[in-house]
């Protein structure tokens, strides 16, 4: 099943999508109770509607991984400076970022040209939690699992750089990360392992991967970020991203006004957005 969100009609609504037309959920207030709803009103063409960022609005903050594919780490070991790690930590690596930084699957993403010249962008597979729980157990953490989404978690290096080399700051730069397009239900991805994840600029692709590439799995993450910690309905995690983002290139390559950046995944979707001011 795939779930959106979407405004029609000047109304913010969720819905089911069946093929080119989408099937309101009908009492439906949250991604949730969509997933859950059977009542569904007159199906609309898709094309009608404007497609909204699925997961919003949230509770608290996008939860992230970093470091999660070992090409991405080793294409950055040599622009992190002496004293830094030279190995992935054997446990995920946490942080978050706003949620003021979230866009739809179809919004621009905000170059803020007189705050940073170094936007570049990290395709992900995204997580939704479908169950509240803390202390997950890894072999029952798909059964949390409500579905998969994408985000590019776009990212201010000279912002980061700026704040002694944490993510938060770059990462949560207003109206920067688009996820969408919808939400896919678990039961239509799995197995994920050979379902391919790509970001392509202006039609180039600049990275590609397969989610087998991921260094800690779904289910590993989901166990390690909940020990101690209640994860809840509607929270969501950013599993990393691969090699082939701008800053480790030679000469390095930034996202500018007018770029059209997408990201896809297969069993997914793609989301196409455009730079601006």
């Amino acid at each position: 099943m795939r779930i959106a969100r979407y405004i029609a009609d000047g109304t913010v609504a969720y819905g089911v999508i069946d093929g080119s037309t989408i099937l309101p959920v009908l009492g439906a207030d949250s991604l949730i109770t969509a997933s859950s709803g059977r009542r569904h009103g007159a199906p609309r063409p898709l094309g009608s509607v404007g497609l909204q960022c699925p997961v919003a609005p949230m509770a608290r903050n996008p939860f992230c991984v970093g470091w999660n594919y070992e090409d991405h780490f080793a294409e950055g070991q040599a622009r992190r400076g002496p004293g830094a790690a030279t190995e992935i930590p054997d446990r995920p690596t946490f942080f978050t970022k706003a949620t003021s930084s979230l866009i739809g699957p179809g919004d621009n993403i905000k170059a803020h040209r007189a705050l940073t010249t170094s936007l570049d962008w990290e395709v992900e597979l995204v997580v939704v939690i479908g169950r509240s729980a803390a202390n997950i157990r890894e072999d029952n953490a798909m059964k949390h699992v409500l579905g998969f989404t994408i985000a590019n978690d776009v990212s201010a290096r000279d912002v980061q750089r700026e704040h002694g080399g944490q993510w938060f700051r770059g990462k949560s730069l207003d109206r920067t990360s688009p996820i969408g397009p919808w939400v896919v239900t678990a039961d239509e991805l799995e197995p994920l392992e050979h379902r391919a994840i790509t970001c392509r600029v202006n039609g180039e692709t600049v990275q590609s991967a397969v989610l087998g590439d991921l260094h800690f799995g779904v289910a590993r993450v989901i166990a390690e970020l909940s020990r101690g910690l209640t994860l809840m309905a509607g929270d969501v995690i950013l599993t990393g991203t691969p090699s082939g983002v701008g800053f480790a290139r030679t000469p390095p390559r930034f996202l500018a006004p007018g770029d059209v950046v997408e990201s896809e995944i297969e069993g997914i979707g793609v989301m196409r957005n455009q730079v601006a001011e």
